[in-house]
């Protein structure tokens, strides 16, 4: 297991990997070596096929507040680089992060349990579900600061929540409550603050408790598929079942059903 860093905690529950922002005295401002690690953990999940799914949340009141304004304003970190290597510190940097969990496989439940704030919440919108706390809060607030969604946001939001919905929180930076981010879809479920990882897990266990290749499959034809039409999506999922059904885990998935067991899954 990758070993935790000052910012982030990584956790094995069976076939659960739980990444836990750790700068919670900070609400969990995203920092290099955050970003690194959670690029390191990715990297160690899908190496692992035991690994169905991953949780991402935040110690402490916040899941992110986004970026760090005391560095903005001090000029440090990605806002210390002359305007000539500011594109590139942030290719290598924040923005390597959500690449990173976009071109993953395994799935990544957000459980979010406070405040999802700017670039918090565009990590969290780069997640394939999200549950909230009773107690979350979210808003694209980058333009309160001077700044534009420097890490996908304006790619990854839209997609999440529609084009108006995304616009209107990004323009005016106000923050939305549970109950609307139910309503247009940015989350799937609001719970009591107390369950909130409880019933991340259970999500994440009952996720993990498929074939391997075939969740990484679904993941990526769902990903695929956003941006294919209908026709490249058809004949790529045509494709993946051909693959699927000459593996050793699709006959046993189809057994254990037949046979009303628990299916004993090889990853093959």
């Amino acid at each position: 297991m990758t070993a935790d860093t000052d910012h982030l905690i990584v956790e094995r529950q069976g076939g659960v990997m739980i990444l836990r922002l750790n700068r919670p005295d900070a609400r969990n401002a995203i920092s290099s070596e955050m970003n690194a690690a959670l690029i390191a953990a990715c990297d160690e999940a899908e190496a692992d096929m035991s690994i169905g799914c991953i949780v991402l949340t935040g110690e402490g009141k916040s899941f992110s507040a986004g970026g760090n304004v005391k560095n903005m304003k001090e000029g440090k970190g990605l806002f210390g680089h002359a305007t000539i290597d500011t594109p590139k510190a942030f290719r290598t940097d924040i923005q390597a992060v959500p690449r990173r969990f976009l071109a993953l496989e395994v799935p990544v439940v957000a459980a979010i349990n406070g405040h999802a704030v700017g670039a918090g919440l565009d990590f969290a919108s780069m997640c394939d579900v999200r549950i909230a706390s009773d107690r979350a809060t979210f808003a694209e607030s980058f333009i309160r600061v001077g700044l534009v969604p420097g890490d996908g946001g304006a790619w990854l939001l839209p997609r999440v929540v529609g084009i108006s919905v995304a616009m209107e929180m990004a323009l005016t930076a106000e923050p939305i409550d549970t109950d609307r981010a139910l309503h247009v879809g940015l989350v799937s479920r609001v719970v009591p603050h107390e369950t909130l990882m409880d019933e991340a897990l259970d999500i994440a266990n009952k996720v993990a408790r498929h074939s391997p290749q075939a969740i990484r499959m679904t993941k990526r034809l769902f990903r695929a598929s956003e941006g294919a039409t209908f026709d490249q999506a058809l004949e790529q999922a045509a494709f993946m079942q051909a693959v699927l059904k000459t593996g050793s885990d699709q006959l046993e998935a189809v057994d254990a059903l037949l046979e009303n067991r628990a299916p004993k899954f090889t990853g093959n």
